[in-house]
């Protein structure tokens, strides 16, 4: 017995047949095309307000990897070398290039952006970027960018690099944490890295340091001392502590200047769950916790 015909999928096979036939000879088409246009313009566009890279720069990149390029046939100008090239400088996190069939070659420049500048303890310079990369700083630009130094070990080979030391990390991390708010983008002006390698914050209101410690549980650290600033500043006075430490888990630590006092005010403290919590115990936490309340 004869099988029956399947005209339906003969005739998907046939309209992709078509389809397919009609790609490769557009294909040819913009291949001669492209073997016939000239470059006749070069497109180079920078995002963005920083200035690392400029114009000439580009220019610059692009003639030393590919000569002149303007007056040349598309066909010969290596697109993907163009990127490659782009991309090995240092201050470019990358770049797209591509041409069209008017013979405009378009050429996308993205910077690094950097959110921490650090001077090592050997005097190294240098900047994080966003994606936590080490990158070097730039003759031509600088970037208005939170400030790190003292006590900090991580080196940098001039080149684009990784993070080393979990103090570096920690660093960036509490950059990028005080760039993303813009009460605490402007209150903070400086991190210092003390002999203890913990992370201090100088403010530009008040007089007083911050101990930050290290970048663990960022949000609550800064949490506790946006409700000091609130509650205990305001009574005290802004030049009322030499140190605010804020290092502790749900603890703020007032030290006075002229004192060896320690204020030890408690953002949300938890209460003790342990059932032999003595008379004493239960009057300090009561003591602390209605400092700030």
């Amino acid at each position: 017995m004869l099988k029956r015909i399947n005209w339906n999928r003969i005739l998907i096979i046939f309209i992709w047949l078509i389809s397919l036939s009609g790609l490769v000879a557009l294909m040819s088409f913009v291949e001669v095309k492209k073997s016939e246009q000239k470059c006749k313009e070069v497109k180079i566009i920078i995002p963005g307000t920083y200035t690392f890279i400029e114009r000439n720069d580009v220019e610059d990149i692009i003639f030393e990897s590919q000569g002149q390029i303007r007056g040349s046939s598309l066909n010969k100008i290596n697109i993907h070398k163009m990127e490659k090239a782009l991309r090995a400088n240092p201050f470019i996190e990358t770049a797209k290039v591509y041409a069209d069939m008017t013979g405009v070659i378009t050429i996308l420049v993205y910077q690094r952006e950097p959110v921490l500048r650090v001077l090592n303890l050997t005097n190294q310079d240098f900047y994080i970027d966003r994606n936590g990369l080490k990158i070097p700083v730039s003759n031509n630009f600088t970037a208005k960018v939170l400030a790190a130094n003292g006590f900090i070990l991580e080196s940098f080979s001039g080149k684009v690099d990784t993070l080393k030391t979990r103090l570096a990390v920690d660093l960036f991390k509490t950059a990028a944490f005080i760039g993303k708010d813009t009460l605490w983008d402007d209150q903070i002006e400086q991190l210092y890295v003390n002999q203890q390698r913990e992370i201090e914050m100088v403010p530009r209101v008040g007089n007083h340091k911050i101990i930050l410690g290290n970048a663990d549980s960022l949000e609550t650290k800064f949490s506790n001392l946006l409700v000091f600033y609130r509650k205990a500043l305001p009574k005290e006075g802004w030049d009322k502590y030499k140190t605010i430490n804020i290092k502790y888990f749900n603890q703020v630590v007032g030290i006075k200047p002229d004192s060896a006092e320690v204020e030890r005010d408690s953002i949300a403290a938890e209460k003790s769950k342990s059932a032999g919590t003595d008379e004493n115990e239960t009057r300090n936490y009561d003591t602390i916790k209605n400092i700030t309340q």
